[in-house]
């Protein structure tokens, strides 16, 4: 899953965020540096970039104490005005983005620049910043943020100017978000519970901390306790050089051996795809389905605890008024119901089973003829998808890597986004970086009347130093926010996009997987909101405030203008002799988003309504599990199956109750993105891509999403476009119009609330 830090975001599952609001008795963990830090910031430059050369943790974390004390100066300061305002009494629209809003984002702009450039040093080069260090910044700055949103007086007096601005619509669509977004930070840290419920709250949101914590514990000391070492080359003979390279237990013998396999997510996939040993298969996926569970170390099961942040998580859901844990993240999110996700889930279901029926059996029989005997099992699948693809549509990885050399693909991308976007992207030298790897460039407007100042910059720092940059497991990289546009600070955004691609070595460039190329394109999708934001305002610029489930949308547009054909050719070329991408293996890639989608696509329905139901029900975890499964799964449940005991994104991580999020989000990209595959010619596709600008690229957390969809496509969304992508939209074979279902409902649903997302600094995807 991707992982992005992005904007400004306080998720709704952090416990962090539902902490006891008073701002009395912090343990400050960082020391008080002089007042006059903000007119001499050790971290940046005069010309308002970082001085990565010259940044030091001391330096980090004194900038942060300074700043996050400024931050709850300038708090107390407003509640003490307000308090002196007459009861009743609600000052005018204009003083409150005055007196409130403007004061407090000049003290939190500079406190979110110093905390992204820790967030940058933290991913790019943690020998500089290591992770305690880099926690206590980040704990530090969440505590300070947090007081904003946290104070009775600022709540009260921006929730009675909504509601007197409404009346005489007083307020900008942006300034009516900003403020909404006070107001709902406040609402979900229980700023409007009293009394013993007040206690029973805290003592929750304690409780729930701590199981959440025990969680992600056993799961990850059960994926370190499984291991195991092959010392047969044959089992091995089918791994990609480059992958037995990685799990050699000395790389330099890496067609020798042994090897170690783990559970970790990337080892266990990739062995599945590569292991033709049926036997040695079935061993690695069942101690993966079992991890956490009774059937293996007891110390380690998981179930107690899984039941335990459900009945939680129901209770805190329940005294902060709404009827379920899904309800209450309803209120950030897009889609705005329970009912828009069920239709549009139920929607895509529909048609995903039925062609994941008939995938599986001529997987199966394309199996047979080549040697296979008996049914398929589901841990067979990864091992068969991979030579199918291969055999059958002529896909390989690691074949296509010569023709994707990093310079290549990161020129065309420049290219693609300055054609549509109507932006320059020009390499800026001489300035600090954190590595010699490190790139900045700066985005400039195009035209006569373009200014000819930039209107953002970023850092590009995208090959893997096994001793320097933070690696993740199912994660190739991030786009992190420096800082965000502010018109009240003069502030421009910056971002940095840091990733983990292969070096280059011995004169070849770094050789990119299609999987490197569309994680490039996602993250550079997300840059681009990030850096071409026109809201005035850092809390609700770029991804800042975007709804949880359409954050990854600009993300996913373009991963889907990858797989043009067009695209794909002016990205690539042969690394030794610039030989253009044979034409069938453009088809290739194209068929590869096709390939068993049906299939994939059930797997991500099921863990979505899985999500959903743990957090609607009280049924027991495993009776939950018997329910679904055979609704979207072709092969039977395992009767010693635990897989929801190590679910760690959805009982301890940030997705409880939002897991459809990542579908969701395909579904709207997919849907923009039908818009640029109906303009064929150039002009008409260059008119599309202003206004994607103008609307999802620019318009950010200040604008509701179901509204920037409506403004750039005319109408709500629709689960059909997804589905006609995947190649399994059969409108012949069920009657009605997928648009009824739940993209229909998602939109109105989403557009006739004001439930925001809050976009943070703590941010993590996927």
């Amino acid at each position: 899953m991707a992982v992005s830090f992005c904007g400004k975001r306080l998720l709704l599952t952090r416990t962090n965020l539902f902490a006891n609001p008073r701002r009395h008795g912090y343990i400050v963990l960082v020391p008080e540096i002089g007042e006059d830090l903000p007119e001499k910031n050790p971290l940046s430059n005069p010309h308002g970039l970082p001085e990565f050369n010259n940044v030091t943790i001391e330096k980090c974390v004194g900038a942060i104490g300074q700043q996050a004390i400024a931050v709850e100066k300038s708090v107390r300061a407003i509640e003490e005005r307000l308090e002196q305002v007459a009861a009743g009494t609600a000052p005018p629209v204009s003083d409150v983005i005055k007196d409130i809003i403007l004061p407090l984002e000049a003290t939190g702009a500079p406190l979110e620049t110093t905390w992204g450039i820790a967030k940058t040093l933290y991913l790019g080069n943690s020998s500089r910043m290591p992770t305690k260090s880099y926690l206590t910044i980040h704990e530090r700055a969440r505590g300070a943020r947090r007081s904003k949103f946290n104070s009775v007086p600022i709540y009260r007096t921006l929730k009675g100017a909504i509601d007197a601005a409404d009346k005489k619509q007083e307020l900008t669509g942006e300034e009516r978000r900003l403020l909404q977004k006070y107001v709902l930070e406040a609402k979900l840290s229980g700023i409007e519970v009293d009394g013993s419920s007040k206690l029973e709250l805290n003592e929750i949101l304690e409780r729930l901390a701590q199981e959440r914590a025990r969680f992600a514990g056993k799961r990850d000391m059960a994926v370190k306790k499984y291991q195991q070492v092959i010392e047969d080359p044959a089992l091995m003979k089918e791994f990609p050089p480059t992958l037995l390279q990685s799990l050699a237990t000395d790389p330099s013998q890496a067609m020798k051996g042994p090897w170690k396999i783990t559970l970790q997510p990337a080892v266990a996939e990739r062995f599945l795809e590569y292991c033709g040993d049926r036997t040695h298969r079935w061993n690695l996926w069942q101690a993966d389905t079992r991890k956490c569970s009774i059937h293996t170390d007891k110390s380690l099961e998981n179930s107690t605890h899984l039941e335990s942040i459900r009945a939680l998580r129901k209770r805190q859901a329940k005294l902060l008024g709404y009827e379920s844990y899904v309800h209450m993240s309803m209120e950030t999110k897009m889609a705005g119901s329970v009912e828009a996700v069920s239709n549009a889930l139920d929607e895509l279901h529909r048609y995903a089973k039925p062609a994941a029926d008939g995938e599986l059996g001529a997987l199966e029989r394309f199996a047979g003829e080549h040697g296979f005997r008996g049914p398929l099992d589901i841990y067979d699948v990864p091992y068969w998808k991979r030579r199918h693809l291969a055999t059958v549509h002529q896909f390989d990885q690691e074949a296509l890597k010569d023709y994707f050399p990093l310079p290549r693909v990161l020129t065309g991308l420049f290219q693609l986004a300055e054609q549509l976007f109507g932006v320059r992207i020009v390499e800026r030298v001489g300035v600090d970086v954190w590595h010699e790897d490190v790139r900045f460039y700066d985005v400039l407007e195009t035209g006569p009347d373009a200014p000819p100042e930039p209107i953002g910059g970023f850092y590009t720092d995208f090959y893997s130093r096994e001793d320097e940059k933070l690696a993740v497991a199912d994660n190739a990289g991030w786009m992190v926010g420096i800082g965000s546009r502010s018109a009240g600070t003069g502030s421009q955004p910056l971002a940095a996009l840091i990733c983990n691609f292969p070096a280059p070595l011995y004169g070849k460039p770094s050789l990119l997987t299609l999987d490197d190329v569309q994680t490039l394109f996602n993250r550079f999708g997300k840059a681009l909101q990030h850096l071409l934001t026109t809201c005035r305002y850092s809390d609700v610029a770029g991804l800042s405030n975007v709804e949880w489930d359409a954050v990854e949308v600009s993300g996913h547009v373009l991963t889907h203008l990858l797989h043009d054909s067009a695209t794909i050719r002016a990205i690539s070329a042969h690394y030794t002799n610039e030989d253009p991408l044979p034409e069938p293996c453009v088809e290739a890639i194209q068929r590869r988003r096709t390939h068993l989608a049906g299939y994939r696509l059930c797997r991500e329905l099921y863990l979505a309504n899985l999500d959903l139901q743990l957090h609607l029900t009280s049924d027991y975890w495993l009776d939950v599990t018997k329910k679904l499964y055979p609704l979207y799964h072709q092969f039977p449940l395992d009767r010693k199956d635990a897989h929801p005991c190590s679910l760690v994104p959805i009982a301890s991580g940030e997705w409880g109750a939002a897991y459809y999020s990542h579908l969701w989000s395909r579904m709207i990209a997919a849907d923009v993105y039908s818009a640029f595959a109906e303009a064929k010619e150039p002009a008409a596709r260059q008119e599309v891509g202003r206004r994607f600008r103008d609307t999802f690229l620019a318009l950010g957390g200040g604008c509701h999403p179901s509204e920037v969809f409506r403004r750039f496509r005319g109408r709500d969304p629709s689960p059909t476009a997804l589905l006609q992508t995947l190649g399994i939209y059969k409108p012949q074979a069920v009657g009605g119009s997928a648009a009824g279902g739940g993209g229909s409902g998602g939109g109105s649903g989403g557009g006739a609330t004001t439930h925001q997302k809050t976009a943070g600094k703590d941010e993590q995807q996927h």
